[in-house]
């Protein structure tokens, strides 16, 4: 299973490096093009756009299983230790209810923008609103793998496997 969830985490991580990559390369024609000949792309905008979107959907699962979204932990760490592991249960079972209704939501949004071609690049919107399902499906993926160790310790795991106690923002930040 460790092997498994080593192997998510480095395909979602060199994912999101090759969508920044291919962002970059884009912008970066664009803007030399720009400058060299006085034309520019005329889509390099919007598929810039949409990657950033697809970035940022897909990357939150990452984060999330680092511990580096927002957290108010003052109830939490008033708490002894049977409460903090009650608080900590029900905001998993918070956020996957949550996270599961944002792929219901993502989906049927997505289905209802199939009809719609986005202005330069001609490509169905659904292709471009698909990025909210995915990207709850694997918060919803990361929420789980990382579940134990949260409720037991509080904690979250980097990448790498460590404890990100040290991370700011995570379990003692």
């Amino acid at each position: 299973m460790k092997r498994l969830e080593k192997i998510f985490v480095a395909a979602n991580s060199w994912t999101l490096i090759l969508m920044l990559s291919a962002m970059t390369l884009i912008v970066g024609a664009n803007i030399t093009l720009r400058y060299l000949t006085a034309h520019s792309l005329p889509w390099a905008d919007e598929a810039a756009r949409y990657l950033m979107i697809w970035m940022t959907f897909s990357g939150a699962g990452l984060v999330l299983r680092s511990g580096g979204h927002v957290a108010i932990t003052n109830l939490q760490d008033a708490l002894p230790d049977l409460g903090q592991r009650l608080i900590r249960g029900a905001i998993v079972v918070g956020l996957l209810i949550f996270f599961c209704f944002m792929v219901y939501v993502g989906i049927q949004y997505a289905q209802r923008m199939q009809y719609q071609v986005t202005p330069a690049l001609r490509l169905s919107f659904i292709y471009v609103y698909a990025a909210m399902p995915v990207g709850f499906g694997l918060l919803v993926l990361h929420l789980l793998l990382i579940a134990k160790p949260f409720l037991m310790a509080g904690t979250y795991k980097r990448s790498n496997g460590a404890d990100a106690d040290a991370l700011p923002g995570g379990a003692n930040g």
